[in-house]
This record gives structure tokens, C-alpha cells and sequence, in this order.
């Protein structure tokens, strides 16, 4: 799993990567505790909305940002928005109005609307190599689990000696660290975007997306994870503290059982990927995660829950780190900052939905009952998630071009009917239909 470190271009990024997750933990502590000082009881109605201002940021600036960013040198694209996460973390110590807090958190998740895909999209170039790819995915999975475990003890033990303000200090520095790790790396030259006016652009990733199947079928697997997801990251605090009648420490304990078996898949994904197919893998992880939900009403200890929360880490971890693999496969390397913005917009537009729905059902109907429906509407996904993927997806893909002229270069170069690897491009815009 270590090999891809050996490339001086992503070690940098691996490092920039995780100096940025560090600074973020210890600005979601902080953030939390500044609502408390501005807010006191109703401190969770103030982090509840600013999650919500996150996702909404993430879901309608993510594709604008790619567009952007396709006009742009690509390292001076980066370095400019960890400049300007920088700066508004700078701002949060001094507001002293929630409005404030909200405005500056827009502002944060829309630099990181734009840095994350742009980032993501670069891992292949740097990593040609499927199998290089591969680890280094697991690593970076490996990295953010890591990190939800390692921040909190941080600030924890920042906490005994300075007061929570300066934790925004940690995440100042962590941006400016990877600000610079970023600026003195070595990028691959960029492939040339094909010239086309901005809604064009901002929309190409959705539109390969929507014409993709096995893309719509990731799209409905991820709704699957976030409807199992968000009955652990809503509801895990209420069930400690409400139905096992216990405190912080606990819930720190079964958050660790989440994260603990999402590193245990990161750990293992690359042998298995060797052997199996990204498809069966990632459904598998899927129901894993829905049938630990679906046990919820069955817990009656931490042990149980801890056990539960280790089986849906590693089904989440399972789902999610071949997704890059997945969009890498599925678009020509120029398009791929634009697919990658378009999955980290809808995948984030799912957990929009069931955010939200995870509290409000779970504080009127009991906690027993909304993880019932959560897992109903994993359940329901899951099964779309298998009409839409094809079960077997050829290399290449037989297909004609009725629209282009005979005498067009890629007719003359393959022939009038013809054969290769298929992605949605600029001359493949439909997805040819099943051979009979």
C-alpha cells in the first residue's frame, strides 16, 4: 500500500492532504464550541444549519468551480483556494453574531467545493497506474479515518493548555502547509479542455453522468450509503446518550467503532480488488451498511453498538474508495476534473437529503423507527443500484457515428462501425445500446 509514496508529486499531495484533514478536525471542534459560546443551548440548531450551508455548497458550486478551474493553471487554482480557506478561518475567532459564523462557513465549503474534485482528479495523472491508483486511494481513505480519530484526541489535548480559539490557529496552519506542499509540487501538464462556454463546462460532468450507466448506478448505490450513513453521523450521540444512557467519552468509543472498521476495509481493499471486481464489492459494502442499520433497535449495549458501527465503517469504506477508480474508467482525462466535481455535487446532494431526514424523523418517530425507514430507503437504493449497473461491462463497446460525416477523422482512423474503450465525449455523447 506504501509503493505510491515512492512518487515524489503525490507524497507531496498525500502530505498536503493530510496537514488540510488535521486543520479541518480541529476547526470542527472549534466551530462547535464557538456555537456553544454564541449560541449556548441552541448551539445545535447553529452547527445543524451550518451543515446544511456545507452540503448546499458543496451540491451547487462544486460543478461551477470545475468549470472554472478548466480556465485556470491547475496548481495556482489550489494553492489560491487553500490561500482563501486560510483566510476565513483567520475571520472565525473574531465574529461574535451567528450570521457571521454562517456567511464565513459558505465561504469555507465553497473554496472546498472547488479544491476537493480538482485535487482528486489530479491523483490519476500523477499515479498512472491502475494499481498505484488503487493504493493510493486506499491510503487517502485510510488518511480521513485517521484523521476523525486523531483530531478530536488533538484538540483534546490542545484544550488542557490554550483556549479553543487557537485550535483555528492548527487549521490556519494546516492550510498554509498544504498552500505550500501544493505550490512546490510537480504537476502533470494539464490535457487541453475543449473550448466551450461556461454553462457548457460547469454542466459536461454532469451530462457524461446522466449518459453513463454504471455512473447512474453509482449514483444510486451512493444514496444507498447515505441513508445508512446518516443514522450513524445524526443519531450515534442520541443513541448513546439517550437509549444506553451514557456520556461523551462513549460516544467518541462508538464513533471509533466506525472508524476503526473503515480503516480495516481501506487496509484490505487493495488485495481485494486484485480478485474481485469493483462492482460486487461496493454493493457488498452497501448492504453491509443498511443491515447494520437495519440491527439499531436490537442494541441494548455499547458493545453491540461499537460491533454495529465497525461493520458499517467497513461496508462505507468498501463503497466509497473505488470510486475513483470508478470515474477515472468512465471519462478521457480531460473531462475527469469536471465527472469528479459532478460526483462530489451529487453524492453530497444525497446526504442533503438524509441529514436532515435523519434528525427530524428520529426526533418524532424514535430512534428504533427511523432506522428502519433509513435501511427501507438503503434497501430501495440498493436495488436500483442493481438495475441500473451493468453486471458485466465489456472493455470495448461496438458502436456507430450516424451524425458525423464520412469523411471525419475518427471515421477514417476506425472505420464506419468500429470498437474501442467507450466514455461520453465530445464525439460519443449517448451510450450505444446493448448488442442483440
Amino acid at each position: 500500500m506504501l509503493a505510491p509514496l515512492s512518487s515524489p508529486t503525490f507524497r507531496r499531495l498525500f502530505a498536503a492532504q493530510a496537514v488540510a484533514l488535521t486543520g479541518t478536525g480541529l476547526a470542527t471542534v472549534a466551530l462547535g464550541l464557538l456555537a456553544y459560546d454564541l449560541a449556548g443551548d441552541d448551539a445545535g440548531a447553529v452547527l445543524g444549519t451550518a451543515l446544511a450551508i456545507k452540503m448546499v455548497a458543496y451540491v451547487t458550486l462544486a460543478p461551477l468551480a470545475a468549470a472554472l478551474a478548466a480556465r485556470l493553471p491547475r496548481r495556482a487554482f489550489l494553492v489560491a483556494l487553500d490561500l482563501i480557506r486560510a483566510a476565513v478561518v483567520c475571520a472565525l475567532p473574531f465574529v461574535d453574531q451567528v450570521w457571521q459564523i454562517y456567511a464565513l462557513i459558505f465561504l469555507l465549503q465553497a473554496a472546498s467545493a472547488g479544491f476537493t474534485p480538482a485535487f482528486q482528479a489530479t491523483i490519476p495523472e500523477v499515479l498512472p497506474d491502475e494499481t498505484d491508483y488503487t493504493q493510493a486511494l486506499s491510503l487517502m481513505r485510510l488518511a480521513e479515518d485517521l484523521e476523525q480519530i486523531a483530531s478530536p484526541l488533538l484538540a483534546a489535548a490542545l484544550l488542557t493548555l490554550v483556549s479553543f480559539p487557537v485550535l483555528f490557529a492548527g487549521t490556519v496552519a494546516g492550510f498554509l502547509l498544504s498552500a505550500a506542499l501544493v505550490g512546490t509540487s510537480r504537476l502533470p501538464a494539464r490535457t487541453p479542455a475543449t473550448a466551450e462556454p461556461f454553462l457548457a463546462s460547469a454542466t459536461r460532468g454532469l451530462r457524461i453522468y446522466a449518459a453513463t450507466p454504471r455512473l447512474r448506478g453509482l449514483l444510486a448505490l451512493e444514496a444507498a450509503v447515505a441513508a445508512a450513513g446518516a443514522m450513524v453521523y445524526v443519531n450515534t450521540v442520541v443513541l448513546v446518550e439517550t437509549r444506553l444512557d451514557l456520556g461523551v467519552p462513549q460516544v467518541a468509543l462508538a464513533f471509533a467503532g466506525f472508524g476503526g472498521g473503515s480503516i480495516l476495509a481501506a487496509l484490505m481493499l487493495p488485495r481485494l480488488l486484485q480478485r474481485l471486481e469493483d462492482r460486487p464489492l461496493m454493493l457488498a459494502g452497501a448492504a453491509v451498511m443498511v443491515a447494520a442499520v437495519v440491527a439499531v433497535p436490537m442494541v441494548g449495549s455499547l458493545g453491540g453498538l461499537i460491533g454495529l458501527w465497525a461493520l458499517a465503517g467497513f461496508g462505507f469504506s468498501l463503497t466509497q474508495t473505488p470510486i475513483g477508480r470508478i470515474l477515472n474508467r468512465s471519462a478521457e482525462e480531460g473531462d475527469r476534473p469536471a465527472l469528479f466535481a459532478a460526483q462530489f455535487a451529487l453524492s453530497h446532494a444525497c446526504w442533503l437529503v438524509t441529514y436532515p431526514l435523519a434528525g427530524w424523523l428520529g426526533a418524532l418517530l424514535g430512534l428504533s423507527t427511523v432506522a428502519l425507514v433509513l435501511a427501507g430507503l438503503g434497501a430501495l437504493a440498493l436495488g436500483l443500484t442493481f438495475r441500473l449497473w451493468p453486471a458485466r461491462e465489456p472493455e470495448t463497446l461496438a458502436h456507430a457515428h450516424p451524425d458525423l460525416a464520412p469523411d471525419h477523422p475518427h471515421l477514417l482512423s476506425h472505420g464506419p462501425v468500429h470498437r474501442h474503450r467507450f466514455v461520453i465525449d465530445a464525439l460519443h455523447r449517448r451510450w450505444p445500446s446493448p448488442a442483440r
